[in-house]
């Protein structure tokens, strides 16, 4: 049986709006992955980080392929749970277990970036800048 925590680190809050930015996100990171071929890292949504078990599962994820590993996520999220989402990071991040490099919460309602860097920290200089794509995420919601 699945816990009330379980549930909540899986993420079964799903309005419309902040579906509505997931959408935008996937599909505009997607026609960049598989039609335009300018990122190597393709983008998912709300999948398991770890598919061997039961495991977190971000919003979006941008697996890379080669190397078997997500080097960023994305939780999208309302101003009440910021900081929430931003611990969640923090841990997926500093678990080295996933690969992760770059996370990111975007609170939809104040339209703010938030970013965790690995070996870096929280970035507050241009929060919505993916160094692994070289691209400003907040283009493209």
């Amino acid at each position: 049986m699945i816990t009330l925590e379980e549930v909540k680190a899986i993420g079964i809050n799903a309005p419309m709006e902040h579906q509505s930015v997931i959408a935008k996100l996937l599909t505009r990171l997607g026609r960049m992955y598989y039609d335009l071929k300018t990122i190597s890292l393709e983008p998912l949504p709300e999948t398991m980080l770890d598919e061997t078990k039961t495991s977190p599962v971000p919003d979006v994820m941008l697996c890379d392929h080669v190397h078997d590993t997500v080097p960023v996520i994305i939780e999208v999220t309302r101003t009440r749970t910021v900081q929430a989402d931003m611990k969640k990071i923090i841990s997926l991040i500093t678990a080295e277990e996933y690969g992760i490099v770059e996370g990111f919460v975007y609170d939809y309602k104040k339209n703010e970036w938030h970013k965790y860097k690995k070996d870096t920290g929280e970035v507050t200089t241009h929060p919505s800048f993916c160094d692994t794509l070289n691209l400003d995420l907040a283009t493209l919601v």
